[in-house]
């Protein structure tokens, strides 16, 4: 009686361990989401620091997004974020390289700070005269560069999938600019070390240092007597409103580069299908990002017309003269001389 107890309680343990085996199996794959095919579902955070819903990064993530998902039927989940993990990029890029995000927006100044110098070439003031040179640029050899440059001196840490534009800059402060000497002592919010630095210096304006959270204040309140940026983005923010903000003064100093990064490694582990996807997503994106910046321009011209502000255009001509020494001394710090001539021979 005991040797048959025995068995049968040797049955029944052999039995509980197979199921306990089977149970555990099936545990597992409900938690890694394992898709058709073996592979593996993932989840992408894609972030940006402007907190307007109507800006053009919100639309270009959220086309990012809508390719993503619907080409992967579901086994890639983005997750879009609007200035809501991170309103200053280096916040965002050192998500991004911990793990904490995996798509982000950043301009060249930052990725200058990064050690990455030769990024800072397609910031240089007057660089660019339209939008078609600016495309056949950072779409043709010379954007494969740069993507190259930013990929091997990260060490995989970042790696280029796209670029975007945050629009056409131009001058906005407490009187127009009509001729280069008008801005002689204004403060002017713009960077405060560098090539661009340099330039305004030149032009005698004195560059100052405001958060970008902090500008409307600023110029309401006469800490700063003007600013630059492209119309979608200052528009937004209210600051044609402000005391120092109304009169707008095409200067058209930059056509602005953005760049759409992942990180290297982290895209290097996806299988190849979730590469081709997450590419085809960027692509889509940085074309519903570039109509959204050019849309947005004209429309938020008139708003702020509508609303009282000024706006005149000014002679350009002495502007790109002052810029080209500048940027032919900061192309050769960098190392980038070819680079600038392929820019300059696209025009």
């Amino acid at each position: 009686m005991k040797k048959l107890f025995s068995i049968s309680f040797a049955l029944l343990l052999a039995l509980s361990v197979v199921l306990a085996g089977c149970s555990s199996k099936e545990t597992g794959s409900k938690s890694t989401g394992d898709a058709e095919g073996g592979a593996k579902k993932i989840k992408i955070v894609a972030a940006h620091n402007q907190t307007s819903p109507d800006n053009p990064y919100q639309v270009g993530l959220l086309k990012f997004k809508e390719v993503a998902e619907s080409k992967s039927k579901g086994n890639i989940e983005v997750e879009v974020h609007a200035g809501t993990i991170g309103t200053e990029e280096a916040e965002l890029v050192q998500k991004l390289k911990l793990g904490a995000a995996d798509v982000v927006l950043v301009s060249p100044g930052f990725m200058t700070q990064t050690g990455i110098k030769e990024i800072d070439l397609l910031a240089l003031p007057y660089l660019f005269d339209s939008y078609e040179h600016w495309e056949k640029v950072v779409d043709g050899d010379v954007g494969e560069e740069m993507a190259k440059l930013v990929n091997e001196k990260s060490n995989n840490d970042f790696k280029i999938v796209g670029y975007w534009s945050a629009g056409v800059r131009h001058y906005y402060g407490k009187k127009p600019i009509n001729k280069m000497s008008d801005l002689k002592g204004l403060t002017f919010r713009t960077q405060t070390s560098g090539v661009v630095a340099d330039y305004w210096k030149q032009t005698g304006a004195i560059p100052t240092s405001i958060a970008w959270g902090e500008l409307y204040q600023a110029l309401q309140q006469n800490v700063v007597d003007s600013s630059e940026n492209s119309y979608p983005y200052f528009v937004q923010q209210n600051h044609h409103k402000t005391k120092n903000g109304k009169y707008i003064t095409e200067t058209g100093h930059d056509y602005t580069t953005r760049f759409l990064l992942v990180n290297g490694k982290k895209f290097d582990s996806y299988t190849k299908e979730q590469k081709e996807i997450i590419l085809e997503a960027a692509k889509a994106s940085v074309e519903a990002e570039r109509a959204s910046v050019i849309a947005q321009e004209s429309e938020y011209k008139e708003k702020a017309i509508s609303e009282g502000a000024v706006v005149n255009e000014i002679d350009r001509a002495p502007f790109i003269k002052l810029a080209e020494p500048l940027q032919d001394k900061a192309a050769k710090e960098m190392g980038v001389e070819k680079l600038l001539k392929e820019i300059r021979d696209l025009k």
